[in-house]
């Protein structure tokens, strides 16, 4: 795999494209030391970006969450992945915002930092192999847990709460899994290391309630298409010994799309028709051209959502 430090193209960086191989960033950043940074990730499907906008605002409120005020508009941000799509020739890649905070003050303090932006896109098809993701990935428990949200801002999609995602993927990759799927602080099934979970029983789709982790836009996606096909829905506290008794269980993400799950630790799962038909679903819906300007019927307006439990 090409290092992405080698990688040739151009990634928008502080207000304009440049080459890159040029994008570089000083070795005492205070983003790098103590993980002041918010990210995105996204995914653009024959040139249209499949819900930009929602990325943006999330972007723009996980930057306030952490104290950072971003330099652009989430609207320019927006334009400016379109942008960054063009300057590569890319109809079809992943891509990253990101923002940290620079150089000018190397302590737990940073006030005075200057906040960057930059955008990278890439080609990325899958984020599981495709030989793993037609068998269905297998899980194992991670060792960490999802902290409390009186513990650590777990509504902003910020870099240093995913350290314990890349110890535990790092973890099951070496035991021979594929992922990892974490329990939140009292115990209850939360998330993947880079992904949301859910869990079927007949036409019921169920998954673990968001109160300290993120409420994938995914996620939200998935949901929305499983209400418009009947399914019930629930979103509530899920014990790990209860997954025995589901049939089906996939991953949703921005990277991961709908990815099924095979097992999680010991529990095999059958498969169920509402999986598949999601996932169908999905993949007609992310490449229909419905992205930034045509929000799904029925779909909660991101400006209207209680502040006290964003949905991302």
């Amino acid at each position: 795999m090409l290092s992405f430090d080698q990688r040739e193209g151009f990634i928008w960086f502080d207000g304009a494209p440049k080459p890159w191989r040029n994008c570089r960033i000083h070795v005492l950043t205070h983003g790098l030391h103590y993980a002041s940074a918010v990210f995105e990730g996204e995914r653009a499907y024959d040139g249209h970006v499949f819900r930009a906008r929602d990325h943006g605002r999330r972007m723009a409120l996980s930057a306030e969450i952490m104290g950072m005020t971003l330099p652009f508009e989430a609207a320019e941000l927006d334009e400016a992945v379109l942008e960054t799509l063009a300057a590569n020739g890319l109809r079809d890649a992943y891509i990253r915002r990101i923002a940290w905070r620079g150089s000018e003050q190397l302590g737990v303090s940073a006030a005075r930092a200057t906040i960057h932006t930059a955008i990278a896109c890439w080609e990325w098809p899958r984020y599981f192999s495709s030989e793993v993701q037609e068998q269905g990935l297998r899980l194992t428990w991670a060792r960490y847990r999802r902290p409390s949200p009186v513990t650590a801002p777990c509504h902003a999609k910020a870099a240093g709460l995913y350290m314990i995602n890349t110890i535990a993927k790092h973890e099951a990759e070496a035991a021979g899994f594929d992922d990892a799927l974490m329990l939140d602080w009292r115990g209850y099934v939360a998330e993947a290391t880079g992904a949301n979970v859910f869990f079927i029983r007949g036409n019921e789709l169920h998954s673990p309630r968001p109160d300290c982790f993120l409420d994938g836009i995914t996620r939200q996606t998935v949901i929305e298409l499983a209400r418009q096909r009947g399914a019930a829905i629930f979103e509530r506290h899920i014990e790990p010994c209860e997954i025995e008794g589901f049939e089906a269980c996939f991953l949703t993400g921005s990277a991961a799309e709908v990815s099924p799950v095979m097992a999680v630790g010991d529990t095999a799962f059958v498969g169920a028709p509402l999986a598949a038909t999601l996932t169908r679903d999905y993949g007609e819906l992310v490449r229909s051209g419905q992205t930034t300007d045509q929000p799904m019927p029925g779909a909660q307006p991101f400006e209207n959502v209680d502040s006290n439990r964003p949905r991302f």
